[in-house]
């Protein structure tokens, strides 16, 4: 950046591209605002997202929304126990060519697109969901010694089902780890629901117009990872995350009560990344201790473990991290637990 003029036009104009398509997703989605912020941030800095709720809170709707607002490749992958890997990332076939020979061709599969809808990923077995999570990490594929990159910018919306657990491989926790964020999905509200029957139920069909392509994004990518984090900032997540390691220097007490392992040095990236879209959308080109506070739950929810203790008592995670999120002082000095 030359100078704090061309600083803030740069903040402010990704801030009003982000309500731009903010609210052509309103146009469909009631509700769930904190859920569509979510999403969007993951979308903003790279990452994947990983929304839990129960069938029918407009999860698959919402992915579908954001591809029709976004002007991108879009492609649903529906897991089922049945699911091989070569079903999500393609395969080798014989080809005959025009000259009578025969050759091998690779057929990409529907995870070669830029938005990719993984809907109920624990019903697949563990050996597709690897194959699925090391496509979101590496966003590549390597198929007969042959790399095939995926086209940026590539972005994986995962959805899973808490209910009906039986006959379902739920993730393990070194894989939830690849997720940006997990976002609980809840029940909408009276207004939102009346809302939601006015807008499905009179034979009106609203559809978002497109208000982004993927080279516009990618730029906003980049300049995401620009924003400035001041050192007191960046040790205030250090310490956040070093909170949730039981027995370390900075766990707190319910952090030893509850927890069996804390999040890891990815953890504290993620929570770093998402400050920074909240810094851009407040206008502002360097990270505050609130930014952090406001991305911190869904940042670490799903890379903390339970202990048995936790579980007996009916402790969520979101429970302790609250908590660390209180205890856990913004001054340096004042964070070392006694």
């Amino acid at each position: 950046m030359s100078d704090s003029a061309s600083i803030e036009k740069q903040a402010a104009e990704f801030a009003a591209r982000y309500k731009a398509v903010r609210e052509q997703i309103g146009r469909v989605i009631v509700g769930h605002d904190d859920i569509v912020h979510g999403v969007l941030t993951c979308l903003f800095v790279g990452g994947h997202c990983l929304l839990e709720g129960v069938p029918g809170l407009g999860k698959t709707l919402l992915i579908r929304t954001l591809a029709e607002t976004l002007d991108l490749q879009f492609s649903r992958i529906q897991f089922t126990p049945d699911l091989m890997p070569a079903d999500i990332l393609g395969t080798n076939m014989v080809v005959e060519n025009p000259d009578g020979r025969r050759t091998f061709e690779f057929q990409k599969g529907p995870i070669f697109t830029q938005i990719c809808l993984a809907d109920e990923i624990n019903r697949a077995t563990p050996k597709t969901q690897s194959a699925m999570l090391e496509t979101m990490q590496e966003k590549k594929v390597s198929i007969a010694g042959k790399v095939f990159p995926m086209e940026p910018p590539f972005f994986v919306m995962a959805t899973q089902n808490p209910l009906e657990q039986e006959g379902t491989y739920p993730l393990p926790e070194a894989q939830l780890d690849r997720f940006f964020f997990k976002l609980i999905v809840g029940y909408s509200s009276r207004e939102e629901l009346s809302t939601i029957i006015d807008r499905t139920t009179r034979g009106v069909d609203v559809r978002p117009e497109k208000v982004m392509d993927g080279r516009e994004i990618v730029k906003w990518q980049q300049l995401v990872r620009e924003v400035i984090i001041a050192p007191h900032v960046q040790d205030y997540i250090v310490r956040l995350t070093l909170a949730t390691h039981p027995e370390g220097q900075f766990a707190q007490p319910i952090t030893n009560q509850y927890l069996r392992w804390g999040a890891s040095p990815r953890g504290a990236q993620t929570v770093t990344l998402a400050a920074k879209v909240r810094a851009l959308l407040g206008g502002r080109y360097n990270v505050s201790f609130e930014d952090v506070r406001r991305v911190f739950i869904p940042a670490m929810r799903h890379r903390v473990i339970m202990n048995f203790e936790a579980q007996a008592e009916g402790i969520d995670a979101d429970h302790v991290l609250t908590e660390i999120l209180k205890k856990v002082s913004e001054k340096g000095e004042d964070a070392k637990v006694a």
